[in-house]
């Protein structure tokens, strides 16, 4: 009895060890094959870039003004016009200059006559005062009447440099009066886009103070970029540096140009100090518009033809730039440490550890894998 219990219990392991065995053996033939997001390493260029957020606006913005006060007759344009130099844009009522003109031209004329009336009794006078110098000679008028004659001619020269001011006060009041009336005419200082219209057809204009704006021209042919740049960055930046940007409608085009200045008088933005990083860029074909949001990048430093491997793909430091990375060779993955040279926010330039052709592990994309 005591045999067979013994027998009874070791076919009873064995029956469990092979159940262990073949659910083992299961698991293995059916666990997922290791999967791996690899990037195979090539040479190529490595740059260090500033990111920033920025705003478009035209290089030359002009906002139009009136010189003189009165009702805007005229609007000859709508916004978005295309204008050209000394194109009219507009007409202020002109009969106020108008009427000034008219006015100060028949004072003018009252002027002319008083002073030919002057002349002719200015050379009476001279005439008077001849014959009484030959009198007196002869003690046929008295001292006083010579004295009378001379005074009267003195008067009448007097007379003829008054009516002169006069003429000349006149004459600068007509010239002011036909600027005015030319001031009436608005016209196109530069060729432009019309941006903005801010004074309507028919409204009252007062130039009394200052110019008020009628509307805002902009060259639209160069567009002027606008960095926003953390103070962190601003210390790395300076003219001429090149720049590129990219818009929101149009992710694949980059617009290029060179950095022109950095303002001095930072934008306080929640607390956070930004400053302005200017670069103009050429606008040809009027893609670029105003206030649109540029994604701009800065570069501060580049190399070229190295190898790179993506930051991502860097494991556990093991010293000063130098880390673990994995490699995927024959399916199988091996660890080996790399040296790592400048780097941006994206990539690292690798110095020593790998060749180009090698493939490197940047995630473990197996199902049900934790990294």
């Amino acid at each position: 009895m005591k045999v067979k219990g013994k027998r009874r219990k070791l076919w009873l392991l064995l029956a469990v060890l092979v159940i262990v065995a073949l659910f083992w053996l299961w698991g293995r033939l059916n666990a997922p094959t290791p999967q791996y997001q690899t990037l195979i390493i090539r040479p190529g260029d490595l740059q260090q870039n500033v990111l920033a957020t920025g705003k478009l606006d035209a290089l030359r913005k002009v906002d139009v003004g009136a010189q003189v006060s009165g009702q805007l007759k005229t609007l000859s344009v709508s916004i978005g016009d295309k204008v050209k130099k000394d194109q009219l844009l507009g007409v202020i009522d002109p009969e106020q200059a108008e009427n000034q003109i008219k006015e100060v031209n028949a004072t003018l004329m009252e002027l002319r006559a008083q002073r030919r009336q002057a002349v002719a009794e200015h050379k009476l006078a001279g005439v008077t005062l001849a014959r009484q110098q030959a009198l007196a000679k002869t003690n046929l008028v008295s001292r006083q009447d010579l004295d009378s004659a001379a005074t009267e001619l003195a008067v009448k020269e007097a007379q003829i440099g008054t009516i002169d001011a006069q003429i000349q006060r006149n004459q600068a009041t007509l010239d002011t009066a036909k600027a005015n009336l030319d001031y009436t005419r608005i016209v196109a200082p530069m060729a432009g886009e019309v941006t903005e219209i801010t004074t309507l057809q028919g409204q009252t204009v007062i130039a009394a103070q200052q110019a008020p704006n009628i509307l805002t021209l902009a060259d639209m042919s160069t567009m002027l970029v606008k960095a926003q740049v953390s103070e962190a960055d601003v210390i790395h930046l300076k003219p001429g540096q090149k720049a590129w940007f990219t818009v929101l409608g149009d992710p694949d085009t980059r617009y290029e140009g060179r950095l022109k200045d950095i303002l001095p008088t930072p934008e306080k933005v929640n607390d956070a100090i930004f400053y302005y990083a200017r670069f103009e860029v050429p606008n040809p074909q009027g893609v670029l518009r105003l206030e649109m949001t540029a994604q701009v990048h800065i570069q501060l430093s580049g190399v070229k033809n190295v190898l790179t491997v993506p930051l991502a793909a860097l494991g556990e430091p093991v010293g000063n730039n130098r880390y673990k990375v994995r490699l995927l060779r024959n399916g199988e993955v091996r660890e080996r440490e790399v040296t790592l040279g400048a780097r941006n926010d994206t990539d690292a330039e690798v110095t020593k550890g790998l060749e180009a052709g090698d493939e490197v592990v940047i995630a473990d994309i197996t199902p049900g894998a934790r990294e």
